[in-house]
């Protein structure tokens, strides 16, 4: 009676189909964890280190301030 309520082989098939969504899933969370990361990466920074962390904006050259001066 236990053999035909829990058969020893299931005759499961998985196509290829799915093999790539769980692939796309995988890379998805690894871009996902990549942009988390950059948006973040100037606090951590500041947080372990013991220099003053800089903002996004003034480590990649784009201070309001000084493009303004430099344009009058």
């Amino acid at each position: 009676m236990a053999g035909i309520m829990f058969p020893i082989s299931a005759f499961a098939y998985l196509d290829p189909g799915t093999g790539s969504i769980i692939l796309q899933g995988l890379i998805a969370a690894l871009a996902a964890t990549a942009v988390v990361m950059r948006a973040y990466w100037y606090k951590i920074k500041g947080f372990f280190g013991k220099s003053e962390s800089k903002s996004l904006t003034e480590e990649e050259g784009f201070d309001t301030d000084e493009e303004s001066d430099s344009k009058s």
